[in-house]
This record gives C-alpha cells, sequence and structure tokens, in this order.
C-alpha cells in the first residue's frame, strides 16, 4: 500500500474516545523504517502492498512458519492496514506450490450469493438498479469467504494455528499505525458514504465527520476484538453465532445514520447463507509458453484461462524477432480476442458448462488467432470465437450471448481496490495470494463492532439486459461471480521460476500478463518487469486500450498509434507483488516502487 509517514500521533489530533483513533493512554504504533520494494537472498520471503503486512509475513517465516501461514499472517494484517481492499468482509483465491508433495493445489474461497437472492430484486422496472445504488447496499454483499479461506489454507497446507498466525494482526490493531497519503485518499473517496452509516463514520472518520489526517494513529479496537473470537473459536466463531449473526443484521437492516438520505437496499442474506459457506480445492489451470508451465486459477477465476489462451496466441503470432513494438501490437491484440472469449464463456462451472478444454487448446488458439492483424489494430470489439469443436464436445454449436445491460464493476476502469500477497519459505513452498472487497471501501458498511468491511462482490455479475435472459456471468442464488483475480505459479523444468498476481479489476489479467511479457520475452529483470508503465486491452467496445502516463509517453504507445492503437489515459493500473527464483537458490522479492505509494519486499536472510 505504501510508504509509511511518521508526523504527528493521533494522540494529538484525536478529542474523544472513539473508534478508529484513540487517546493518550493508548500505546503509540512502533516506528519502522521505510520499505524496500526488492529484496534478494534466502530463507524465504514475502512481497506486499504494506510493510506491516510483509514484516508479518517475515515474523512467521523466521518462527519456523511456512509460505501459507505467512500469507495469512500477511493478509490478516492486510485487513486492518489496507480496509478498503480485502479483509475478511471479503474472499480471494490462492494458489500455492507444496514442495514435499510436488504439486500445485488452489483454493476458491470466492463470495457467494445468498440462497435468497433472485435476480428480480437487482431490476426496478426491467431495468438494473443504478450501479451505484446497488454497490452500497446489502444486495451486493456475498457470503464471505475470506475466513473459510484462511482457516482451510492453515487447515489443509499450513503448518501453525489460526490463532498464532493471528497475532501480528491483532497487534497492529490494537497499537495502530500512521495514516498515510494512500489510506486518507481512500478514505476521502469514501467520506460521503461513510458518513450514512454510523458504524462506518464511528470507525473512519473523526469527530468533525471528516477522514483521518495524515500522521495520525489509526486502531481498530473491534477487529482486535474480531481476530480474538475467531482466533478462539475458528471458522465456526466466524460462520455461526454472534459474529455471523451481526453480519446478517448489518446486510438486512443497515445501520444508516439519522438524516441519511441516501437509498439502501437491505439484503437477504440468512444466517443459513452462512453456516453453509465452504471453500473449494480447485484443479489449477495449466497451461505452457514457450518453454515455461503455468498455473493459475480455474472457474468461477477467469484470470488462468484468459491468460493462458492469451498467450497461446502471443506464442502463434508473435515471433521473437518482432520489435517491441510489434510485440506489443500482438499483445494487446491477442489480449482482446481472449477477453471476448471470457466474457461470453467463463462463470461459476457449478451453474454454467465452462470450455475449458476447448479455449485452452493450442488448435483452437490457430484457429482463433487467424483473426489477429499483424500490421493493424481493431477498429471495435470483437466477437467470441467457437472453442467448442475443440472441447470434444458433441454439441458444436455456438451458443447466442446475450446483451449485457450492465457489465461487471470489474469490466470499468482500473480501482484501487483488492491487494496481492506472494510468499516463498525455506522448505521451496510457494503461495500466491489475491483477495479482495471488490470495490474500494465495499460496500461501506462496517459491521457495528467487529471493525470490517463487508463486499461489495455481487457487483461482479453481469446483468443482461433482460431479467430472464441467459448469460455465463448472471446473478444466481448460490453461484458465485466471476473474477479476475489471477495469482500464477510459473515453473520450468519442473522448478520454481515465478510467482506473482496483481489488484486491479480486469486490469489484474492484462498487468500479469504485460509483466510476464517483460520478463520473459524482454529479458526485464523482474523488478523492472513490475515497475514498467502498463497498458490493458479488454476489448473495449470503442477499441481503444487503456494506458498510464508512462506508457502513453513511450516510443512503444508512438509506434501502436502508427498501427492505430487508441489510448485512454488512466492513470496508475495494478499493484503487483512477486517473487523470482533463482537457479542459485536465492529469490528476489518485488513489489512496487511506487503505485499505491509503494509495496514492501523482504527475505529471511538477505545476499549483500
Amino acid at each position: 500500500m505504501r510508504r509509511l509517514l511518521f508526523s504527528v500521533s493521533a494522540s494529538l489530533v484525536c478529542l474523544g474516545l472513539v473508534p478508529g483513533c484513540t487517546t493518550l493512554p493508548a500505546p503509540r504504533p512502533e516506528p519502522r523504517t521505510l520499505p524496500a520494494s526488492t529484496a534478494t537472498g534466502r530463507g524465504g520471503a514475502a512481497a506486499t502492498v504494506d510493510v506491516r503486512a510483509t514484516s508479518a509475513a517475515l515474523e512467521v517465516l523466521r518462527s519456523g512458519g511456512n509460505a501459507i501461514d505467512a500469507a495469512v499472517a500477511a493478509a490478516s494484517v492486510l485487513g486492518v492496514t489496507d480496509p478498503y481492499s480485502c479483509g475478511i468482509g471479503g474472499g480471494g483465491f490462492l494458489v500455492a506450490w507444496l514442495a514435499r508433495d510436488q504439486r500445485v493445489v488452489t483454493l476458491d474461497h470466492r463470495e457467494t450469493a445468498p440462497a435468497g437472492l433472485e435476480r428480480s430484486r437487482l431490476y426496478e422496472k426491467g431495468v438494473p438498479l443504478p450501479f451505484e445504488e446497488f454497490v452500497t447496499s446489502g444486495l451486493s454483499v456475498g457470503v464471505p469467504g475470506a475466513l473459510m479461506g484462511w482457516s482451510e489454507a492453515l487447515r489443509l497446507y499450513g503448518s501453525r494455528p489460526l490463532a498464532d498466525v493471528l497475532q501480528p494482526a491483532i497487534r497492529v490493531a490494537e497499537q495502530g499505525f500512521e495514516v498515510d497519503a494512500t489510506f486518507h485518499e481512500q478514505t476521502r473517496h469514501n467520506v460521503e458514504r461513510f458518513r450514512d452509516f454510523t458504524s462506518s463514520a464511528a470507525l473512519f472518520l473523526g469527530p468533525d465527520g471528516q477522514p483521518w489526517p495524515v500522521g495520525a494513529t489509526f486502531r481498530n479496537p473491534g477487529l482486535a476484538r474480531t481476530y480474538r473470537l475467531v482466533a478462539q473459536g475458528g471458522a465456526p466463531a466466524f460462520y455461526r453465532g454472534e459474529l455471523a449473526q451481526a453480519i446478517v443484521s448489518t446486510v438486512t437492516q443497515p445501520p444508516l445514520a439519522p438524516g441519511a438520505s441516501r437509498p439502501v437496499r437491505p439484503g437477504v442474506m440468512r444466517l443459513e447463507d452462512l453456516e453453509r459457506y465452504e471453500a473449494l480445492v480447485r484443479p489449477p489451470v495449466t497451461s505452457t509458453y514457450r518453454g515455461y508451465t503455468l498455473y493459475g486459477m480455474g472457474a468461477p477465476g477467469s484470470g488462468g484461462v484468459t491468460l493462458a489462451l492469451t498467450l497461446n496466441l502471443l506464442e502463434a503470432q508473435a515471433p521473437a524477432s518482432l520489435s517491441r513494438a510489434e510485440f506489443l501490437h500482438r499483445y494487446l491484440e491477442a489480449s482482446r480476442l481472449a477477453f471476448a472469449d471470457r466474457n461470453a464463456f467463463l462463470g461459476d462451472p457449478a451453474f454454467v458448462s465452462v470450455p475449458e478444454a476447448g479455449l485452452l487448446s493450442r488448435e483452437y488458439a490457430a484457429r482463433r488467432g487467424a483473426m489477429l492483424d499483424g500490421a493493424r489494430a481493431s477498429t471495435s470489439a470483437v466477437a467470441p470465437g467457437n472453442p467448442l469443436p475443440f472441447q470434444g464436445a458433441a454439441r458444436a454449436v455456438l451458443p447466442r450471448v446475450p446483451e449485457v445491460a450492465r457489465p461487471a464493476a470489474e469490466e470499468q476502469a482500473p480501482n484501487k481496490e483488492t491487494t496481492h500477497i506472494t510468499t516463498s519459505d525455506a522448505a521451496g513452498n510457494i503461495a500466491t495470494y489475491t483477495c479482495t472487497i471488490e470495490g474500494e471501501g465495499g460496500n461501506g458498511m462496517v459491521v457495528p463492532g467487529y471493525g470490517f468491511l463487508l463486499n461489495n462482490e455481487l457487483t461482479d455479475f453481469d446483468l443482461p439486459a433482460t431479467v430472464d435472459a441467459p448469460h455465463p456471468n448472471a446473478p444466481a442464488p448460490g453461484k458465485r461471480p466471476r473474477s479476475s483475480m489471477s495469482p500464477l505459479l510459473v515453473f520450468k523444468d519442473g522448478a520454481p521460476v515465478l510467482a506473482l498476481g496483481s489488484p486491479g479489476g480486469a486490469t489484474i489479467i492484462t498487468t500479469v500478463g504485460q509483466t510476464l511479457v517483460n520478463h520473459l520475452d524482454f529479458g526485464m529483470p523482474i523488478e523492472q518487469a513490475l515497475a514498467a508503465p502498463r497498458v490493458s486491452q479488454r476489448n473495449s467496445p470503442d477499441h481503444r486500450s487503456q494506458a498510464e502516463p508512462a506508457f502513453l509517453a513511450s516510443p512503444e504507445a508512438a509506434a501502436l498509434g502508427e498501427l492505430g492503437h487508441g489510448f485512454t489515459n488512466v492513470g496508475p493500473i495494478g499493484a503487483l507483488t512477486a517473487i523470482r527464483f533463482h537457479p542459485d537458490g536465492t529469490v528476489t522479492a518485488a513489489a512496487e516502487p511506487t503505485r499505491r505509494g509503494g509495496g514492501s519486499a523482504m527475505v529471511v536472510e538477505p545476499v549483500k
């Protein structure tokens, strides 16, 4: 998330004993040095968006914990320090390499639509609800999966109990941390929403109804209490009992402030929805690219398949002899084609038949790649292909994809929610973990007394133009929305080479893809590949790619313009973290040097 700013203590700016900011008797946070965005060494490593989360991961690794333990520790701290991006009110995808077993595992703990959610509730007079009203409502909240994901990850693959792993987060929540410019700015983005909910205002705003200033010490005793409850009672303490009841009450009876005029629709979540929630172990999506083997997340994740299809198209259509601009042209056009297929075919596999084998087949990539013009950019959105003949399916007729009245929230401009954690340990285990509450600040509602925001994950569903139209990512009771989260592992000759992932909505996929191209094709060291200017093409209707200012100023952008590419300046894209595994046994952990204020990378035994 950012570099720490050391300024006045909150004890000098707080006027009363309120959640979020406390008076003089509360302990000051422990001072820390500014984080480094790259570290090389041995014995384990971690990279996150925040120095306190990375420090927690290193604390666990140094005490004998493994990479999965460290990832959960980091995630729980980010629930304190980066609460507008992630937390136990949300969910995530974990991809892990288990060195002893020599296998890759994935754990889906995506949020799930309540059993009582009827699609008609998301429409009014036949038209989808206004997007902002959908976001800030009880209807947008999916059953949270994060805590179940942490619990199952530790039970199946970890070496430490949840109670131990949560201790760093409890400490940070109680002692607090100094508000930096990123935290202050994210609060400012949400201030109007937070004022409308008593619990959110009490935690995130000062007595004057304004965000806590940069330099203030932010504390979250409610979240510390929540973490202690689940440390003692495990996942059942979250999915049953007082915590579950508090979540349901917040969803069905939003804690509106007196005088709030915002229309806030209640949700339909029940205790049974929480009691029935499951984290699911799924097979990884496996693909190859130029001699490397890639392992990603399968459906309802879309990142693994979309990235694999993009790279299959690129490998077939982009020989190494091309100039960088020519290569990027083919990369953007391949991404355009892959996203057309993603939007047409991918969804929760419990509800739709996902033609994964067809989409991943080399034969399909060759057929689909014939559409790619090596000399000119597409001037409009492209239609999906037909992977069904390559699926081995009896029926090879392409189903009609209905018009979407409102695409999922993640299809829009790059956003500042979600976060990614990458960890490794001395035994060779690796965790690449993306977690989220969907939008920046989720649905805007803090569960009263428990210190965490709820997600607005159900806005990741696509809403067809008509209520009853079929669509692979249309809402349904018990369904998991399609996600772009793309935790990824890259291997060469059976050995790990790279672990990486990023936040950023649908730009997650293109951020991971471009970083791979920078590293594997252009030969950039991982820290340079990660920091390089970014561009994102996701089959946009106006054919334009979204790009960072630094990319727009590059020679490649000018050359691409000559090929017919157009660009939209959208500011920073993504916030990637990665670990590179070197042949000599050392690793390089890397985080963003500047995006989102800069991230933090550490190793257990630095190499000087």
